[in-house]
């Protein structure tokens, strides 16, 4: 299990060599790149594990991780999925519109959920096949994007407004999961939990603050019990929110290319490693690998002897080609081990 201060002064002497930590956030990109459907890999760990595995080796990357898609608690919750070849699982119709369907929610058995315990499974086997010098980062959904997950985006966002109760009520009933889920992980293996909460950039620093603030802090409290670290993923803009994020104490914050790193590492400060923040479409997908390059060199010239870890603000999308993603390895000072 990775020692808190120890990896941060390890990220802080990686960086301060100029050669950071390398961890792109990776799903259909990795699902791809060994010949698999995004849909086979978020339904099948070992398809997931290939990927992960085979992108550790070809693109020189320090961790292995877990992110797959955002619907394995809301499915063990009771939504009926879809599950798209090429397209992110969703639910048509969430199941939660009242007060009585938030009261009649049962907490999930994590490892009596078949895609829950998928995911725990991917852990235990990504453990294995790493070793265990190689970090494995695990996964949970955040408490307000598991609400959008049942109720809905649109009327979660009403709900906040104007419906202040429900959504306390459905948040609360949240958090018993996401702790569960990642109390597995960890068992199996991983060292780090992801908490991917993205529509938090899309609320005001009042409501982040009144409704999601003091679980964010309680969950990553119970992860670093666990002895695991914790990384929070808001993608976009999360300038209003870097402030409150620095009060939860995470380990690592995801920061996406509109948010300027120069900020959010004086908000931030040393105590909080930031992973980001090249621009995955406008730059890493679009530009040549030699543009990708000197990008790249200028962030990590920016970011010398701070906490940082190398990566696109967001997802690496599935048309990125995968010499531009040699190009930000390399072009940090690392080597890759393509057999």
């Amino acid at each position: 299990m990775l020692d808190r201060v120890e990896f941060r002064q390890n990220v802080v002497q990686r960086s301060a060599s100029g050669h950071p930590l390398f961890r792109p956030i990776l799903m259909q990109f990795a699902a791809h790149h060994v010949g698999c459907t995004y849909r086979d890999f978020y339904l099948d760990h070992g398809n997931l594990v290939k990927a992960n595995v085979a992108c550790l080796r070809d693109f020189g990357m320090d961790a292995v991780g877990l992110i797959s898609d955002p619907m394995r608690e809301a499915e063990a919750f009771g939504a009926e999925c879809h599950y798209p070849a090429e397209g992110v699982p969703h639910c048509s119709d969430p199941p939660v519109k009242t007060l009585e369907d938030i009261d009649a929610l049962v907490t999930p058995d994590v490892m009596a959920s078949e895609r829950m315990r998928d995911r725990v499974d991917g852990a235990r086997r990504l453990r294995a096949a790493v070793g265990e010098n190689v970090p494995v980062i695990g996964w949970i959904e955040g408490p307000l994007a598991e609400a959008c997950d049942l109720a809905g985006v649109t009327d979660v966002l009403l709900k906040l407004a104007m419906e202040p109760e429900f959504c306390h009520r459905l948040l609360a009933k949240l958090v018993p999961t996401a702790k569960a889920f990642a109390e597995a992980q960890v068992q199996a293996g991983c060292d780090i939990v992801g908490m991917g909460d993205a529509i938090c950039s899309q609320i005001s620093p009042q409501m982040y603050q009144q409704f999601v603030q003091p679980l964010h802090r309680e969950i990553i409290d119970f992860i670093h019990d666990l002895g695991a670290l914790v990384k929070v993923h808001i993608c976009g803009d999360i300038t209003h929110l870097l402030p409150h994020l620095r009060e939860v104490d995470p380990d690592i914050v995801d920061i996406d290319h509109m948010v300027d790193m120069e900020h959010a590492y004086e908000v931030l400060g040393d105590d909080i490693i930031r992973c980001g923040n090249l621009d995955p479409a406008g730059v890493v997908e679009q530009k040549t690998a030699e543009e990708v390059a000197s990008q790249t060199e200028a962030l990590v010239r920016q970011e010398r002897g701070r906490p940082f870890i190398l990566s696109a603000g967001c997802e690496i999308t599935p048309l990125t080609m995968p010499e531009n993603l040699r190009a930000m390895r390399e072009a940090s000072g690392g080597s890759l081990h393509i057999s």
